[in-house]
Parts: structure tokens; C-alpha cells; sequence
């Protein structure tokens, strides 16, 4: 394996779901070289691509479907506050999720989706239908967590979000 090759497929090791153009910023190569490295790992199984709500990721071959799909979403900022949330409380209602994040019902539903969808967390309804949101797996979840921190575009992306939605639903703080 060339040094190039090693050193990207390390990085995949040490990034776990990082995507492509995050994987061009991080190293010393252009975007080219990297896609080529990259096709070689893949081709030689020594690294998987997953497409999420439509970015691409890769991870080294050791993390299963579900660990993927929660790598992906913990690399945007709003799921990952909602599952720290979740971390730190059990159970809640939505309403009080929305409440201590500060972000719009809209907001917390397209993400608590997302995270329902891949088995992340759970929803549970009571005797009055009230919704009750957990982790299905707190354990790994928590494991999971401590190896990703969204970038600064996925930030970026998250609080433009945040902010359309406080436009949108005219609950915009005019501090």
C-alpha cells in the first residue's frame, strides 16, 4: 500500500464517517488524488461507503450498519445535542428537548426522524399518547459519541437551519 493510501485510509480509521470533502481539507492532497486513493481502499475493502441524506461517508470495515448510520448523524450538531439530551435524561418529551436546545419542533422531528429510522433512539407513546423519546442502546450510543465531533460545516449547516426555522416560525430572539 503506497504511503498516500495509508495515510488517508488512517485517517478514515481516526475520523470514522468522515465525508469526502472534509477528508480533502484534512490532508495534504488534492481532491483528485484523494478520489483515486479512496476507489483503491474501497475496491481492496479497506474502507466502506455509506451515502446518508445525501452526503457520502467512509468508515474502516470494522463498524457495523447501525454504528454507521450513527457516526453519520452524530457529525451534525443538532442530532448530537438531542442524543447527549437523551444521554443525560433517559427519557423525554419532545417539547422539553425542543425547549433546552432552543431549536424549532420542526427541527427536533426532522432529526429525532432521522435517528428513529436507524434504531438510535426510540419512541414511545403512554396511556394519554404522549410521546416519550430514549436511546435504544445507551450504551454503545455513548461509545459512539466520544469518537466524532461535527466540523465546522456541519455547524455551519445546523445553526442556518436553526435560524431559518426561528424566521420562519417567527420565534426569533432579537437580543
Amino acid at each position: 500500500m503506497t504511503e498516500t493510501r495509508q495515510e488517508i485510509r488512517t485517517h478514515v480509521g481516526s475520523n470514522a464517517g468522515i465525508h469526502f470533502n472534509e477528508l480533502v481539507r484534512e490532508s495534504d492532497f488534492a481532491p483528485g488524488q484523494v478520489q483515486y486513493h479512496v476507489r483503491r481502499l474501497l475496491e481492496n475493502d479497506r474502507l466502506v461507503r455509506e451515502e446518508f441524506y445525501g452526503r457520502t461517508h467512509y468508515y474502516p470495515p470494522a463498524y457495523d450498519e447501525w454504528e454507521r448510520a450513527a457516526l453519520a448523524l452524530f457529525r451534525r450538531e443538532t442530532a448530537r445535542e438531542i442524543v447527549v439530551y437523551l444521554l443525560e435524561h433517559e427519557s423525554a418529551a419532545p417539547a422539553d428537548i425542543a425547549d433546552t436546545l432552543e431549536i424549532a419542533r420542526s427541527t427536533l422531528e426532522y432529526h429525532v426522524d432521522r435517528l428513529v429510522d436507524h434504531e438510535i433512539v426510540t419512541k414511545r407513546y403512554d396511556e394519554r399518547n404522549r410521546v416519550a423519546l430514549a436511546l435504544a442502546d445507551p450504551t454503545a450510543t455513548g461509545r459512539l459519541l466520544t469518537t466524532v465531533t461535527p466540523t465546522v460545516p456541519d455547524r455551519l449547516v445546523d445553526r442556518f437551519t436553526r435560524l431559518v426555522d426561528e424566521v420562519l416560525s417567527g420565534t426569533s430572539d432579537t437580543r
